[in-house]
């Protein structure tokens, strides 16, 4: 590696999508990939030729240059398919979003005029003090619906109860979704409910293709894009990031620049800032708190499961979360046409006892709970393989906030420097979001000036139409 004039750091969505910025501008960016592959948690992994996408990743925006983009890079590999994901809860599939008939149908008429009454008592009188994930939901669906869909999968997903989750991620991901809605939807035949998108974009060899293309136009214009390099070092001198340290292939590279874009986790760029910041802001990166993600891919000796792109599994007796069914995405992502490849997806932390658990144990227990699902058949199970990601989802518990102000606010007197993504803004947003982040950082760096922090999550919202 040599001198550079810029550094991105991290090669995921929103570190490629700033290197081509740049490099589309005649910079020549060097992009530090800490890992051994490209476009972070939205990468794909391949295993006997069956291809498993880390977490299931829609492509649909509202940002028309973000389509562009994608079409530009992708051309015809770039598919439209149309979405299904229902619930999986009692052994039976509901509609998602919830939709009314659909879950009376399947609760039964008994269950249907508890759910219905709890919510009319909450719009009589609403829960004050709507800062918690739990008051959230139950402000906009009732507190029987929450018990029967949201409690025990909240616990789930994050590892806390519904009370100790910020409302800030139910009201970026689930928003303008209520029971009203619902009701109205079905009794007046309206379309209201139906906030998520019913068709979107997906790359034919799944998203480690996109991002292939982006490094590739990186590099075509003479940028670098450097795996398993870390960053273990980032000198100060006054208000100034003036060098990079990185360590690749054994060796140290300390690489003096002028300019660093960021999508590193916030509370591993304070500690890797020499000299350190002063003592509240080491606090608060240590107060970021994370939840990590473990996917079990299975080969199954079965040609059809299940129709939908994924079930989110409600299941309260077994530990699996979401199911990814990579067939029903793209035909290409499985080899063999007679079988099907699904993503078991389990939500941890590091350290946990699912995090260490050894892979032949997580294997065993994926096969016995898809066995006890009634999805598939144990024995129809061929073969497995465990991807583990750490740091995929930033949490919003309680201290999240405070801890982010500080952090942001002393990030902004290092006049040089930059954070980008959703580890480097410690904000659950999506890859489009991620990618114009990219895009407006490179820019900044050519004479214009955008605030990163005040970007429009909800003009950049992957779901919503």
């Amino acid at each position: 590696m040599t001198d550079s004039y810029v550094v991105v750091i991290g090669a995921g969505p929103a570190g490629l999508a700033a290197a081509y910025e740049l490099a589309r501008h005649g910079i020549s960016p060097v992009v530090l990939e800490k890992t051994s592959h490209i476009g972070g948690i939205a990468r794909t992994e391949v295993y006997r030729g069956y291809r498993f996408d880390i977490g299931g990743h829609r492509f649909f925006t509202r940002i028309p240059e973000i389509e562009q983009l994608w079409r530009e890079m992708l051309g015809a590999d770039l598919l439209r398919v149309p979405r299904q994901s229902r619930i999986y809860y009692r052994r039976r599939f509901f509609q998602y979003p919830l939709e009314l008939w659909d879950t009376l149908r399947n609760l039964g008429p008994a269950e249907g005029l508890r759910i219905l009454a709890s919510y009319l008592w909450v719009r009589l009188r609403p829960r004050r003090d709507e800062d918690s994930f739990e008051t959230w939901i139950i402000n906009r669906f009732g507190a029987r619906l929450y018990e029967t869909f949201f409690r025990s999968y909240t616990a789930k997903v994050w590892g806390l109860p519904g009370q100790a989750i910020q409302a800030d991620w139910a009201a970026q991901r689930i928003r303008n979704l209520s029971l009203t809605v619902a009701v109205s939807d079905a009794l007046f035949g309206n379309n209201r409910a139906r906030s998520l998108v019913r068709e979107f974009y997906y790359p034919r060899l799944g998203p480690g293709m996109m991002w292939q293309r982006f490094q590739e136009a990186v590099e075509r214009g003479g940028g670098q894009v450097c795996r398993q390099a870390e960053v273990v070092r980032l000198r100060l001198k006054g208000c100034r990031v003036v060098s990079v340290v990185a360590r690749r292939d054994g060796q140290f590279d300390d690489m003096p620049i002028q300019h660093l874009i960021s999508s590193m986790p916030l509370p591993e760029l304070i500690f890797r800032l020499d000299p350190l910041p002063p003592e509240p802001v080491l606090r608060a990166a240590k107060a970021l708190r994370y939840r990590s993600f473990i996917l079990v891919g299975l080969i199954v000796d079965q040609a059809e499961l299940f129709p939908d792109n994924w079930l989110y599994v409600h299941e309260p007796q077994v530990r699996v979360g979401r199911i990814q069914n990579f067939k029903n995405w793209s035909a290409a992502m499985v080899p063999d046409p007679a079988t099907t490849s699904l993503g078991l997806e389990y939500f941890c932390t590091e350290g946990d006892d699912l995090w260490s658990m050894s892979d032949a144990t997580l294997f065993k227990q994926t096969v016995d709970e898809l066995a006890a699902l009634q999805l598939a058949a144990g024995r129809g199970v061929l073969d497995g393989v465990v991807f583990r990601q750490p740091k995929a989802y930033p949490l919003y518990d309680r201290d999240y906030r405070q801890a982010v102000a500080l952090i942001r606010d002393f990030v902004a007197t290092l006049e040089n420097l930059q954070t980008i993504g959703r580890n480097g803004m410690h904000r659950y947003n999506n890859l489009d979001h991620s990618m114009l982040a990219g895009l407006l950082a490179a820019r900044n760096l050519l004479g214009e000036a955008h605030d990163l922090w005040s970007l429009d999550d909800e003009g950049a919202y992957l779901e919503e139409r």
